[in-house]
Parts: structure tokens; sequence; C-alpha cells
């Protein structure tokens, strides 16, 4: 799988599920992007999510953190929304495991992954918001660390190096 020079995110906005097409690498960089996608798709009374994770060559804990913040929100609401990860290579299916998020999300481990959502329908690119300043940078990694926590109290031990940073560093300003 070659690594995508500029990663993004195809979405199709209008079905339902929402379908997110993941392309290449998966982190920090555009956790930002996605969460604000996800979040305006929320407030738009959307519910339903498929995220294709087959062109996604590697993912790190913040985006991780950022779809853990997601599942979590969804399980709030009456009646629970719904996030579905398929086509998940094995070693992001081992990192899935190892956070606890497989306990959020449902994985669709099958041939024809996601039933029947057709998911060669995303129509565009996620286009990136403003780039995050450093502060807001360490807010969103803190916030998306704080969620694979609350997902699964063993990350603590995991990311407590991590918490304790970027606390500090937001402490100062």
């Amino acid at each position: 799988m070659s690594e995508v020079a500029n990663p993004t995110f195809l979405i199709n906005a209008d079905s339902d599920p929402v379908i997110i097409r993941i392309e290449g690498r998966a982190s920090f960089q555009n956790s930002s992007t996605l969460q604000d996608f996800m979040g305006e798709m929320l407030r738009r009374g959307k519910t339903r999510y498929v995220l294709d994770f087959a062109h996604c060559s590697s993912m790190d804990s913040t985006f991780l953190g950022v779809l853990a913040g997601v599942a979590l929100e969804l399980r709030k609401l009456k009646p629970a929304g719904s996030l579905v990860c398929c086509r998940v290579a094995p070693r992001n299916l081992e990192l899935i495991r190892n956070l606890g998020l497989h306990r959020l999300v449902t994985l669709d481990t099958s041939e024809g992954a996601a039933g029947s959502t057709d998911l060669s329908q995303p129509v565009k690119a996620l286009v990136a918001g403003e780039k995050l300043d450093e502060l807001a940078s360490a807010r969103l990694v803190l916030a998306a660390h704080e969620n694979l926590v609350s997902a699964d109290e063993q990350n603590l031990a995991k990311f407590q190096d991590v918490l304790s940073f970027l606390k500090g560093r937001i402490k100062q300003g």
C-alpha cells in the first residue's frame, strides 16, 4: 500500500450512514479536520457513520482518541448512534483492539464489509481547516488521549507521561 502524499478523508455526507474513507496516514496532523467534520454532522442530526480503512496506511493514538471521543458521544444519544470501522488492515485492527476501541465501535471484518453500504460512493475530499497553533494542538492531543483513557482505564498507564506533559504545556499557556 503506497503512502498518500497528502492524507485525506473522502466523504459522502449525504449518505446514511455517512461514509468516510481514510486515504493515507491518519494522525494528529489531520485529526482535527475529522473531528470538526464529525461534530458538524452530529449537529445536523447524523448519527450513523462508516469509516473505510482500506487505504489507511497507519494511524496514531491521537486519531484513535478522536474516534473514541466521537464513539462516546454517539453512545450518549437516544437512540444511540453507530460508528462502524470496516476493511481495517491487521496492524490497524491490532491498534484498535489494544486501546480498547473495539468496545466502542463496531468492527466489520466481513468480506462484504459494512453490509449493504456502498463504500465506493464518497464524493468529495474533506477540506482541512486552519492549521492549529501549538496550544490548540496540545488541547486536541490531550482531549484525544483522555478519550482513550475513558474508553479503557488500562490506557492511563500507557499515556500517563503524555497526559502529564500536555497538561503542563497547556497550563503554561
